[in-house]
């Protein structure tokens, strides 16, 4: 690591970013570059340089972004003494380092140093696109990299900031290895157990893209920021297409599955702290400490309502097992999401797969059961015609299952129990499906839940079907809902191979074995909870009170112990012999 002269904040000086397009009298005017609205200087200042008419997220420097982002007077600098090398001595390189001095005032394309953000403590990187347009020499790789390596020395959480055109070509190869160098040094904090959110802000395109920005533990953007590997220009010139509105912006990104969040820059501190309360161990454990209060965490409204007209109560043994198939499907019962919100405080969603895309038929993130970290993994049915179509009714895809995998291994690293609240009539038979991998999405699923050595507890919360269920219920501790079903196959589909016909699917209900007192009794499922006011509060605190209390039964054991047991427990089921 580079010899360090650390700098204090009041000691930094930043770049006016905006361009004065008149200047009269005490007033300068800024032209917005997306909707074209002109809007006084001061106020968007005020707006932290987003436009008040259309919302564009402008640039800003390196400087100002730490300014907006950081707990006042808490940012030290590292490493201010780094400056680039023109190691070809490439022609009029010198000329331009000299001008992105000038303009950006900074030696180099990124800002490093050690800050809090509500509070938690962690280490920063900003890159500046004033400076040659954020583009990655080697004086960039070295910072980045040193950034990652003290902070895995001090057990330091990463708070990235990403903004470049990609690899400095005047720098030549030497510049295309700061993208693994940088890597290096990014595996080796993630070894070490340790967080790392980026946020990719517009424009993140290049070698960038396609290294740090995207090896994130958490993933966040800024609304409408470009984030692509080929930059738009590229691509059309390759393909010779014009792209579609939105192609490569960070809600596309999203929908694809990329980035689990996209934030507005006015709610990125409380987010970043929210985040990195959740993984703070020290902060966790004393009660003294406030949870950091973030928007995506603790909305004002449900954001999974429950139903207006919910299921009455049903005694359990006056009803025959397809009467529960019926009952579970019924679109009054309250959705898993919905229950999940009521269950855990400051459930923060993350999205997609970082593969292909984001399947809302399983919904999963970071929340605190009383103040212990968890990751919380549920199907979604949806609620209106329209949600449950875009979920295929609760019938996840490949995505889906990758989705929960990502998580899974995410919560491993982070040693946080997994809670996985299911509720489908199985993984969805579609085409595309098995043309992404459907079997292999969700063998993997079992494969990791076999071997994770966290704390896992499953609940089927409503319908559990056949592989696509036991894809998130391949757990420590799985139990069921008193009214819930749990089948190798659909009532329906048994009886329409067994007996050619679907009108026999209540004879093949009570046939199948379906019900929690059957399941239990066989050594399936591990207990019941009782499902009277689901979807209410009451309901809730019986679920979380549950939940705490099979999570403390397991808290004791060590990873092995955990992997061990699990597989014993597995091993038994069938073996009616022993």
């Amino acid at each position: 690591m580079s010899s360090t002269r650390d700098k204090s904040e009041n000691e930094l000086e930043g770049p006016v970013t905006e361009v004065p397009i008149d200047v009269p009298p005490r007033m300068v005017l800024v032209r917005c570059p997306h909707c074209r609205h002109v809007v006084e200087a001061t106020v968007l200042s005020r707006e932290l340089d987003v436009c008040p008419r259309c919302g564009h997220h402008m640039r800003l420097s390196a400087r100002r972004r730490i300014k907006l982002t950081v707990d006042a007077g808490s940012f030290v600098e590292w490493d201010a003494e780094v400056a680039p090398h023109d190691v070809l001595d490439f022609p009029g390189y010198q000329e331009k380092l000299s001008a992105a001095n000038a303009a950006s005032h900074e030696r180099e394309a990124v800002v490093c140093g050690e800050a809090t953000i509500g509070g938690e403590r962690c280490a920063l990187f900003v890159m500046n696109s004033a400076f040659m347009m954020g583009s990655m020499g080697s004086a960039v790789g070295e910072k980045i990299t040193c950034c990652f390596e003290r902070a895995t020395q001090a057990g330091l959480p990463v708070v990235g900031f990403t903004v470049s055109g990609g690899a400095r070509m005047q720098e030549g190869v030497t510049s295309l290895m700061q993208m693994a160098k940088v890597t290096n040094a990014v595996r080796r904090h993630g070894d070490a157990g340790l967080l790392y959110i980026a946020v990719l802000t517009d424009p993140t395109t290049g070698g960038v893209t396609a290294s740090f920005a995207m090896e994130a533990d958490i993933c966040l953007a800024e609304p409408d920021a470009l984030v692509a590997f080929a930059g738009p220009r590229v691509v059309e010139q390759t393909t010779h297409k014009r792209l579609p509105a939105g192609f490569q912006r960070a809600e596309f990104l999203l929908d694809h599955g990329f980035v689990d969040m996209v934030v507005a820059r006015v709610e990125l501190p409380a987010t970043l702290a929210y985040l990195l309360f959740l993984h703070d161990r020290a902060a966790l454990g004393d009660v003294s400490h406030e949870v950091p209060q973030c928007p995506a965490a603790f909305p004002e409204e449900p954001r999974w309502p429950a139903p207006k007209h919910p299921q009455a109560a049903v005694e359990v043994d006056s009803v025959t097992p397809y009467d529960l198939v019926r009952r579970v499907r019924d679109t009054n019962r309250a959705s898993v999401p919905t229950v999940a919100e009521q269950a855990f405080s400051g459930l923060i969603e993350l999205h997609g797969d970082h593969l292909f895309g984001d399947d809302p038929a399983v919904m999963g993130g970071i929340a605190l059961l009383g103040r212990r970290p968890v990751t919380v993994i549920c199907t979604d049915r949806g609620r209106t015609t329209k949600e449950r179509v875009a979920r295929n009714f609760g019938s996840p895809e490949p995505e889906g299952y990758r989705k929960a995998l990502r998580l899974m291994r995410q919560a491993e690293k982070f040693g946080r129990p997994v809670v996985c609240l299911v509720d489908t009539s199985g993984a969805y038979p579609g085409m595309e499906a098995e043309e992404r991998g459907q079997g292999a999405a969700i063998a993997d699923d079992i494969m990791a839940m076999s071997g994770l050595r966290v704390p896992e507890v499953s609940v089927i919360m409503g319908e559990g079907g056949s592989g696509g269920a036991i894809a998130l219920a391949t757990a420590d501790r799985v139990l069921m809902l008193s009214d819930a079903v749990y089948s190798v196959v659909s009532p329906e589909a048994c009886a329409s191979i067994l007996w050619k016909t679907p009108k026999r699917a209540g004879e093949a209900a009570e046939a199948l074995g379906i019900t929690a007192p059957t399941l239990e009794r066989l050594g399936i499922v591990d207990g019941e909870i009782d499902a009277a006011g689901l979807g209410t509060p009451e309901f809730a605190a019986r679920l979380a009170a549950r939940l705490r209390e099979e999570l403390a039964a397991l808290e004791g054991k060590d990873g092995d112990e955990l992997v061990s047991a699990r597989y014993e427990r597995f091993r038994r089921m069938g073996r009616f012999d022993a």
